[in-house]
């Protein structure tokens, strides 16, 4: 029988998976049959994660929570070696976590807010990246890798440089090692949300002002969920995908098509 998107016995990592997008994924990872364990900065948010999931799966035994700041090397490196030992392998790694801009004027940005933005949106994702990708070429077994990125990778947009910035060099990155871990059978693929409601993007999309200018502009007439993402997610660690890498995925109902 053909069951390419069954993932009973195979084991993921996501990393701000206590809410938004991230959450949207592990939600559907685990609904597939996989294990998971979710990073988040937040304790309380993160436990508060764990539990909904454990609860929605009926599974507990399949659901696990970090803690961990995925720009600080050595956080990244001891909770990575904690999900090894929880979930027992990790067969997908998802470098979810972000920070979003505030909203700066390139002429007014101190050197610290690009950083602050760098630090977690491209140096994380190549911490988390490193730890799954060294994980995977020992066991011999391949895996997948998947960042989030962002829409603002291919469209410019005012106050919005550095965070823009960020995600370009994500969606680079993940090209380059696509070809450079083809040998370890390890994809790698990134995710280019569009205006998805999430605790990041709840102030301007509740803005009746923006609303009005930025839905009309979106095809589908509304704005993203994070379920929209449990499929490109289950894909992705699924054998479906096994000749798929280096693509970029964009998810923003049409928006960057109009």
């Amino acid at each position: 029988m053909y069951t390419p998107f069954d993932l009973s016995g195979r084991a993921a990592v996501v990393t701000g998976g206590n809410g938004g997008i991230g959450l949207g994924m592990a939600r559907a990872l685990l609904g597939a049959g996989a294990s998971v364990a979710v990073w988040g900065s937040n304790p309380e948010k993160t436990g508060r994660a764990k539990a909904k999931l454990a609860a929605e799966c009926g599974d507990a035994s399949r659901v696990h929570a970090f803690v961990c700041d995925v720009g600080d090397e050595a956080q990244v490196e001891g909770t990575f070696t904690a999900s090894v030992a929880a979930l027992g392998r990790v067969d997908a790694c998802y470098a979810n976590a972000g920070v979003s801009s505030k909203g700066t004027l390139m002429l007014e940005m101190s050197l610290e807010e690009f950083r602050r933005v760098q630090r977690i949106n491209v140096e994380g994702v190549f911490l988390t990246f490193r730890a799954a990708a060294r994980h995977m070429a020992e066991r011999g077994q391949g895996g997948s890798l998947v960042a989030t990125a962002s829409t603002a990778a291919v469209e410019g947009a005012a106050r919005n440089s550095h965070y823009g910035a960020s995600k370009g060099a994500v969606t680079s990155y993940v090209r380059a090692l696509s070809v450079e871990l083809a040998r370890h059978r390890i994809r790698v693929n990134s995710i280019l949300p569009g205006w998805i409601v999430t605790d990041m993007t709840e102030r301007a999309v509740g803005n009746p002002k923006f609303a009005e200018a930025v839905l009309p502009r979106i095809p589908a007439r509304r704005w993203g969920e994070i379920d929209d993402f449990g499929g490109i997610a289950v894909y992705l660690a699924s054998d479906a995908s096994a000749y798929h890498t280096g693509e970029q995925f964009i998810i923003d109902g049409g928006y960057t098509k109009f």
